[in-house]
């Protein structure tokens, strides 16, 4: 369908340690430069009609990294979001987040809370950043929820019986988020990384060669085109999808 375009674009931002290794830099300024491409991405992300991006910033496993890398990292996220705000108000850009943001550092928190709630109006597209994000933590948290709900209903059998995957979504972080349509991995791995699991199981998958500080718009624009050429049956035949 020519012109289709994903309502909600997840990007896995692989490649910034690398890149720098290559220019000779610390990792950290991999990562700073990284954060220009986040810039641009979103304003691409509007301008092509997408509603939600969804940035995998920091992963649960992140935390596994040197220690002075994973500092610099969080104060690099929190000079985003703070530098960021007027440039969102400015967009009509929501701040969202996805992932257990309590592990993160007070400082970064307030600054989140902060420009979630200034932005919380905005209606052009959410910008989402998944941090302390894990695909299988999200599941096992959302299990946990519904579980805390069942044991208090009335008859909880039967309403386990009555489980739909939609209704397992309903407990998860993800439940205010429109579905993934498109994932996007940079950096030239050929995997998910517990990135989006549940939502990735019907998303159209993207991978390119290109290190995260190198991701330029003719690149997204590939992708969305790539998303565009493609026929999303849903277990259908194609028959059936172009009635």
């Amino acid at each position: 369908m020519p012109g289709r375009v994903p309502k909600h674009v997840a990007i896995i931002m692989d490649g910034n340690g690398r890149w720098a290794k290559r220019q000779g830099l610390p990792r950290l300024e991999g990562h700073r430069r990284g954060t220009q491409v986040v810039r641009d991405v979103v304003s691409w992300a509007a301008d092509a009609g997408v509603r939600q991006i969804s940035l995998y910033a920091f992963s649960t496993e992140n935390w596994s990294r040197p220690k002075p890398e994973v500092r610099g990292l969080m104060g690099l996220l929190r000079e985003l979001v703070v530098t960021q705000l007027p440039v969102l108000q400015q967009n009509n850009v929501r701040l969202l987040t996805l992932g257990d943001t309590g592990a993160l550092p007070f400082a970064l928190r307030r600054a989140l809370g902060r420009v979630c709630e200034m932005t919380a109006g905005n209606t052009r597209i959410d910008m989402i950043l998944c941090l302390n994000y894990g695909g299988q933590q999200e599941i096992v948290q959302g299990v946990k929820d519904y579980a805390r709900w069942l044991l208090a209903q009335p008859e909880p059998l039967e309403r386990l019986q009555a489980l739909t995957p939609q209704g397992l979504r309903d407990h998860m972080w993800r439940r205010d988020l429109l579905p993934v349509d498109l994932l996007i991995r940079t950096g030239g791995e050929r995997r998910i990384s517990n990135f989006h699991l549940w939502d990735v199981a019907y998303a159209e998958l993207y991978f390119c060669d290109d290190f995260w500080p190198d991701f330029s718009e003719q690149r997204f624009r590939e992708a969305l085109a790539d998303y565009a050429s493609r026929e999303r049956r849903y277990g259908r035949t194609s028959e059936q999808v172009s009635r």
